[in-house]
């Protein structure tokens, strides 16, 4: 017998890498068709809201006689602070302009002055009802306002502060009541607890606590909520025409006034009234979106 080792021919091992590889290319290319088709839809989503901003900016800011054009030119060849000087020198929209400032600004400092405590009790302290507490908040905006507006005028009508700015910035304070609580208490629980216990241990007392360390780290968020309330009450209209008949705000007076206005009046008066909230929500929106996601802990 001979010693010789017959050959075998040599076999590869099959391959096991390929599946899981064509699962990560596939993967990968879903991904990344999802991600277009996403940045196609806030595309289409900004136009969809962009575009009739544009349209109205640029014809409040076009002479009288371009308004009436049709089709609309998309890149104007003309300005003009006609229009919005035609808007501006109308009958009652100085008076209406001071009385939406007033407004807006009183129901600023009463919600901010009654909301940021109830918001800071529900951010700090475990009690019993806080949940229902919250959902009852919540629940005061499911009420159509028409609910609201009727007992109330009659209200007002027997305190003899009817038709006053008074009795809208208290409907406008009710209406933002929700929003700041919930905001202002998304804001402290975004201050850490620890830093007011040591406070508290260095002699503090639990109001100086608050005014030297809770308050200026919290200051940032509350000015953006009353920023944001500031915004809703200047864009409220519904309860300003129920509670006023002489004394309107802006955005009643335009409404009242809509049916018998010229086209120049309407595109004047659009951009006066959006313009201050787009800009609002341009500066404060890095805090509204932080402050959002902190509510519901």
């Amino acid at each position: 017998m001979s010693g010789a080792v017959e050959a075998r021919p040599v076999v590869a091992a099959p391959r096991t890498d390929i599946a899981p590889t064509a699962a990560r290319q596939a993967r990968a290319r879903r991904h990344k068709i999802g991600r277009a088709l996403l940045h196609v839809a806030a595309v289409a989503l900004a136009l969809w809201v962009l575009f009739p901003i544009y349209l109205i900016t640029i014809t409040a800011f076009s002479p009288r006689d371009v308004v009436y054009d049709y089709p609309k030119r998309v890149i104007p060849n003309q300005f003009s602070a006609e229009t919005m000087d035609f808007f501006v020198n109308s009958t009652g929209v100085l008076g209406a302009l001071w009385n939406s400032v007033v407004v807006a600004v009183t129901t600023l400092v009463l919600s901010t002055l009654i909301g940021a405590p109830a918001g800071y009790a529900l951010a700090r302290f475990a009690f019993r009802g806080r949940d229902a507490y919250r959902l009852m908040v919540l629940s005061t905006r499911a009420f159509p306002i028409v609910i609201l507006s009727i007992p109330l005028a009659v209200s007002f009508i027997d305190w003899g502060i009817y038709d006053t700015v008074w009795s809208v910035a208290l409907m406008h304070t009710a209406l933002a009541m929700p929003f700041t609580i919930l905001i202002t208490s998304s804001i402290f629980l975004g201050v850490p607890k620890d830093l007011e216990e040591a406070a508290l241990t260095l002699g503090c007392t639990p109001l100086t606590a608050f005014v030297r360390v809770v308050l200026p780290l919290a200051l940032p968020g509350l000015a953006a909520a009353s920023i944001f309330t500031f915004v809703l009450s200047w864009n409220e209209v519904f309860a300003a025409v129920i509670l006023t008949l002489r004394e309107r705000t802006l955005p009643a007076l335009v409404l009242s006034a809509l049916n018998e206005s010229p086209a120049p009046f309407r595109f004047a008066a659009a951009w006066f009234m959006m313009a201050p909230s787009l800009v609002i929500i341009f500066v404060i929106r890095r805090y509204l979106l932080g402050l959002w996601g902190r509510v519901s802990r």
